[in-house]
């Protein structure tokens, strides 16, 4: 059995801005049903005050940062067996946003020490700290600068980190290692410090969401800049696709219209379909339904969904529900398509889980077509639900979504290679001519795409072999 503290910016149900939420809940149950004791260690935004009534105050620290003293205090509630350790302070997560704050660089170096901190309060040691993403990525730099020299629980503790979106690196002015007690060069990058870059460099090992994606990055157009450090350290690093919480994601248990599974989802889908179609105030439920469930960023390839979509609307090519909020440029765009086609479009600015997952169940088609794409979690969610992806041969989607191959007849979506406009509507017209043409082979699709199993078990198994190759290292 092996002790693991799971430190996350965000994690599910209690703070979520995208999909680091979702593993830092999804993975840590994994790895507790595997036998092994798993904590995860958040920020106590504002919004997690209403569950104080249920958690136990555990104490305080007080927390040095080159000339600032900051107290860290520590509150623990158990959600899904998995114990979660909230770090609060006041000034710095009493806010109405996670990130995105003149002082995010210190509010998350505060964050990174009271990660540490938190194992002496409570005397309660890992033998691996799991790091996410740029908001814990000192973690293995203040483990080796300082913890380690301090108490010998520290010393053969190992560190993994796990990149979940590179593009997000938490890049700041060269000032902000004063806040470090400790001048070293592997914070700094095209001088400025750098959080994920400093991850890369200290930490045991590194990885990233899905198989493909590890390779990506360590190409220029994929590193973000990033690249260099993460070629000095490929021997180092893995890529483990993420898994989907197949439980939360079920067309059997979800509140949708009506229930279905492999077996009846013919049914099921079209109940689904016209109840939807017909609450939404859209018309012709015998149309295609083509739903884009996203954050509103240039990531998600709504640039190249942009000039195509309006032609199939248009010729009242298919039914087109989107859900999601963000960029402004793109909010105006599905904004505008609503209005212009009221009963074809069906655009809600926001997130709501409800409605998502009856959408998912409605939908024939689910649209992603990325820039770039660590993971992805929604193309495995439409395949749950029997919709079948349109994606780009990308990071996570390459390894997720097997193309349709109209002579074996084996597939589980559409898949386009370059991003480019008029591919991915080459791509939608094939989707749409074997939906109208070959129902039975339409129907095959989707029994596959239900059948793929992206289970988190076998993504916490990969996790815990990685975990255990740290641990025999010296």
């Amino acid at each position: 059995m092996m002790k693991i503290l799971f430190c996350s910016g965000e994690a599910y149900p209690f703070s979520k801005s995208g999909g680091l939420a979702d593993v830092a809940a999804a993975l840590p149950k994994a790895l507790k049903k595997l036998g092994h004791e798993v904590t995860i260690i958040t920020p106590f935004y504002q919004q997690i005050k209403t569950h104080i009534d249920q958690m136990t105050y555990l104490g305080e620290r007080m927390i040095k940062m080159g000339v600032y003293e900051k107290k860290a205090s520590y509150y623990r509630l158990v959600h899904d067996d998995v114990p979660y350790i909230f770090v609060d302070n006041d000034d710095f997560y009493n806010r109405k946003r996670y990130y995105g704050y003149e002082d995010d660089a210190m509010r998350f170096t505060f964050f990174n020490f009271a990660i540490f901190e938190y194992m002496c309060l409570t005397e309660d040691y890992a033998d691996i700290i799991h790091a996410n993403d740029w908001q814990t990525g000192l973690v293995p730099f203040f483990l080796d600068v300082k913890y380690r020299a301090l108490n010998p629980a520290f010393q053969h503790m190992k560190t993994l980190l796990s990149i979940h979106n590179l593009e997000k690196q938490g890049s700041y002015p060269i000032e902000t290692e004063k806040l470090f007690n400790n001048k070293n060069f592997t914070y700094i990058h095209m001088d400025r410090v750098n959080f994920l870059k400093c991850g890369i460099m200290r930490a045991n090992a590194i990885n990233t969401v899905s198989e493909n994606y590890r390779n990506e990055i360590l190409t220029r157009f994929y590193g973000f800049t990033l690249d260099g450090p993460l070629k000095a350290r490929q021997h180092d690093l893995y890529g483990i696709l993420n898994g989907l919480d197949q439980e939360l994601y079920d067309p059997m248990k979800s509140s949708l219209y009506q229930a279905y599974n492999e077996t009846n989802f013919i049914e099921g889908k079209k109940a689904n379909k016209e109840h939807l179609i017909n609450d939404l105030n859209l018309e012709d439920a015998s149309l295609p339904l083509v739903s884009f469930i996203h954050r509103f960023a240039r990531q998600k390839g709504i640039d190249i969904l942009m000039p195509v979509l309006e032609d199939f609307l248009k010729s009242g090519a298919f039914n087109f529900v989107v859900l999601g909020y963000g960029d402004a440029l793109y909010e105006q765009f599905f904004s505008e398509m609503q209005k212009k086609y009221p009963k074809h479009v069906y655009y809600e600015n926001g997130f709501n889980s409800e409605l998502s997952q009856k959408v998912y169940a409605a939908s024939d088609l689910f649209m992603l077509p990325s820039l770039f794409e660590p993971c992805g979690l929604n193309q495995m969610i439409a395949m749950r639900y029997g919709a079948l992806p349109i994606v780009r041969e990308t990071g996570g989607l390459k390894d997720t979504v097997t193309p349709y191959n109209k002579f074996t007849g084996i597939g589980v979506g559409f898949a386009f290679k370059n991003y480019d406009a008029e591919e991915l509507k080459e791509a939608i017209h094939q989707a749409l001519n074997l939906y109208k043409e070959d129902p039975e082979a339409w129907q095959n699709l989707i029994h596959q795409a239900m059948h793929v199993n992206h289970s988190l078990s076998k993504m916490a198994k990969k996790y815990v072999e990685l975990y255990q190759k740290l641990l025999q290292e010296n």
